[in-house]
């Protein structure tokens, strides 16, 4: 790291360190990502002491978030299969993904402390990595250059910086280009990712492209076999699936609805909201008692027949996309910006979505090939919906084409894997831990 700016990053680790101690917990994302962190670091070490096979290698994930944690997930799931010698770490950042971290089946799963020296020095000696991975983007420089003077071998699956990324910033280069340059081997989404974290610091040598994982990850859960929910679910009517809905894709969703249960009497909508908040819920409810429409949550015995499913529990979602014949994904319409459009385009659903999807390069493909494509409000929503549930024959052809782009793009979980196993060939003894930080 720049040594000017080691002295303000050491500080604001301070603080948050600070703030962990001080701040009582509570139900909001800021609270609980404080309190969480209580007594992290002699988690690590409790862990470490009891748990630590030293002649097992140890390879260490981290995904600050449940996107990158499905980016992982296939790695992981591929290491655990072919590679049972190894034991396996997974941290994360946000607590939105804590409850998805349980699903990992990691020897060692946590938050990541705040990125200080002094953690990293900390838990990198409690828990003994031979290999630290870190999931899509998310390289903290105090943990990275503090892995590798520690003879930890460094990568990173998945990865991407884009175009508009603020860490392509000069000051975000002086932070983070120490950290690149440590990268032992990094597997880029594209060749134009793979240029810009070069620019970024990474040395040309260590860098290939291997592709995106979500791919993979998408593609294998769209092949398993629906589960005894999905299939009470199932109906001959036409239906949409609308996942990670905010109430600004709301506000042009429920009024296009009404006008294609005009056209079309017995289209069926199922709806699983971003946030699944009593307030939200209700107000969707209310809209569909002032439109005389039936609505039921997901677990009402009638919830099959009804003209409006309300889906109001997390964890699901992917799963629910088998049952449709298109798909809106929420967010384009939100400032959080898009979510995944992948996961109904593996079940061949052809996907519509707002126009705040610039930082997704799955959307802009879906537009090119035809698999997809952005609304602008209410009115437009409408007419492509009629298109679509209206026309088996252009739904087919569309949803073909958004299949077509996820299959196109499996293959990057072998290739990651493999980039994992060399990082372990790297280091065939043990990482030096003794070394301290500061």
């Amino acid at each position: 790291m720049n040594s000017l700016l080691r002295i303000p990053y050491t500080f604001a680790g301070f603080v948050t360190e600070g703030l962990v101690r001080v701040v009582p917990a509570g139900k909001s994302k800021f609270r609980r990502g404080l309190s969480a962190r209580r007594g992290l670091v002699e988690r690590y070490s409790q862990w470490g002491s009891a748990s630590r096979n030293p002649t097992r290698p140890l390879v260490w994930f981290h995904a600050p978030s449940v996107g990158e944690g499905l980016q992982a997930l296939p790695v992981v799931e591929l290491l655990r299969a072919r590679r049972p010698d190894i034991q396996i770490a997974y941290t994360f950042y946000s607590p939105s993904a804590e409850q998805f971290a349980r699903t990992v089946r990691a020897d060692f799963s946590d938050f990541l402390p705040f990125d200080t020296f002094a953690h990293a020095a900390s838990i990198i000696s409690a828990i003994r990595p031979n290999a630290l991975v870190f999931s899509k983007l998310d390289i903290w420089p105090a943990l990275t250059e503090r892995a590798a003077a520690s003879g930890v071998a460094v990568g990173v699956i998945s990865a991407t910086l884009p175009e508009s990324s603020g860490r392509r910033g000069p000051f975000a280069r002086a932070l983070l280009g120490d950290a690149y340059r440590a990268i032992d081997r990094l597997g880029a989404i594209d060749a134009q990712d793979a240029e810009r974290l070069r620019e970024q610091g990474a040395r040309a040598d260590r860098i290939s492209v291997t592709g995106d994982t979500r791919y993979d990850q998408v593609w294998a859960r769209a092949q398993r076999p629906t589960s005894a929910l999905v299939e009470s679910l199932r109906s001959s009517r036409p239906t949409l699936v609308a996942g990670s809905t905010w109430p600004a894709d709301e506000e042009h969703l429920l009024p296009a609805w009404l006008r294609i249960r005009e056209k079309i009497p017995d289209a069926r909508l199922v709806i699983a909201p971003h946030e699944t908040n009593d307030a939200h819920l209700k107000s969707i409810e209310s809209w569909a008692r002032a439109s005389v429409l039936t609505l039921a949550r997901l677990d009402a015995p009638s919830a099959a027949r009804a003209d409006v499913i309300l889906i109001d529990r997390y964890g699901i979602l992917g799963d629910l996309y088998a049952l449709a014949d298109v798909a809106y994904v929420g967010g384009g319409f939100h400032a959080a910006g898009l979510h995944s459009v992948l996961e109904p385009a593996a079940f061949g659903a052809p996907v519509l979505f707002g126009p705040r999807h610039e930082r997704s390069r799955d959307a802009a493909k879906l537009i090119h090939d035809g698999g997809g494509a952005m609304i602008k409000g209410a009115v437009d929503l409408a007419i492509r919906l009629a298109d679509w549930l209206g026309s088996s024959a252009a739904r087919d052809s569309a949803g073909s084409f958004a299949r077509s782009i996820v299959e196109n793009g499996l293959g990057a979980a072998e290739r990651s894997y493999d980039l994992v196993t060399t990082l372990l060939s790297l280091r065939e003894r043990a990482p030096d831990v003794s070394a301290g930080g500061t």
